[in-house]
């Protein structure tokens, strides 16, 4: 397909009813025209869009961008690569912002990650299990962040009895084994747009294959990790409905039975 005649996610003609379970629409790659990317979600067949704020700093300075779009939720948490950054202070403003923010609907992106090195192993978990408690604290889902970290950051969260609560394992970018480990310890999985590229993505694919519907989310983590036909392009929540079409490729489902499927899991995981 040439570049030049990609073709655009309101060619695909979605109902109403998709979830970008995970996009960060306030950083400011977005600021030059983050209303039109929202319209355009809407006019896709985006229902919700969960954004994720790292960190209260964030929260804080940006959420009021969203104040015309209330069918935009939140997460909030401390990256693994912050996790310096989780005070005392600053665990406690979060829990007031959960306390009192009806939009902000689970603790994450939380977790470990052991690729860029940029913080200790043992504070990375320090800060993941601090958040896990604030988590059950205040009886909100658990958004995952897990890179090159998954069999420490399933440790953790069964030795912290995290097992069949509703945990969302973000960007999943692995194969059968993680995903049956997911799915079995009552867990769920957002696939970003990886899983559409031609090449690297058998191991993928192959879990996608596996994972049950009802624990099947889509995400964007834009403005990461655009799917085909848009790979290496910024990515926005619209394009995620290529994701869904890849999803129902390897499924045998319709891309409207997956549509509405990973959307509904979507609500009733984050309760919106």
């Amino acid at each position: 397909m040439s570049k030049k005649n990609r073709p655009e996610p309101e060619s695909l003609a979605l109902p109403a009813g998709g979830v970008d379970s995970h996009a960060h629409l306030d950083l400011e790659d977005f600021d030059d025209d983050r209303d039109e990317l929202i319209a355009r979600a809407t006019a896709s067949g985006f229902s919700q869009i969960i954004n994720v704020f790292l960190g209260p700093d964030a929260y804080e300075a940006k959420r009021s961008l969203f104040d015309k779009h209330p069918h935009i939720s939140f997460l909030l948490g401390i990256h693994p690569n912050n996790a310096n950054d989780l005070t005392d202070d600053v665990l406690n403003r979060m829990r007031e912002h959960f306390k009192t923010d009806p939009r902000l609907k689970g603790v994450g992106e939380i977790g470990l990650d052991y690729y860029w090195e940029r913080v200790p192993h043992d504070v990375q978990k320090a800060a993941f299990t601090k958040q896990l408690d604030l988590a059950r604290e205040l009886s909100l889902p658990v958004i995952i962040h897990s890179r090159d970290a998954n069999d420490d950051t399933v440790k953790v969260l069964v030795e912290q009895g995290f097992k069949d609560s509703p945990v969302l394992w973000h960007c999943f970018g692995a194969g059968i084994e993680l995903a049956e480990t997911i799915v079995n310890n009552g867990w769920h999985i957002s696939i970003p747009g990886p899983v559409t590229f031609r090449k690297k993505s058998d191991d993928i694919q192959a879990a996608v294959a596996r994972i049950p519907f009802d624990r099947l989310m889509i995400e964007t983590d834009c403005p990461y990790l655009a799917p085909e036909p848009w790979r290496g392009k910024r990515n926005h929540p619209a394009l995620a409905a290529f994701t869904a079409q890849r999803i129902a490729q390897i499924k045998g489902r319709s891309l409207e039975d997956i549509w509405q499927i990973t959307g509904d899991n979507a609500r009733r995981f984050f309760d919106l």
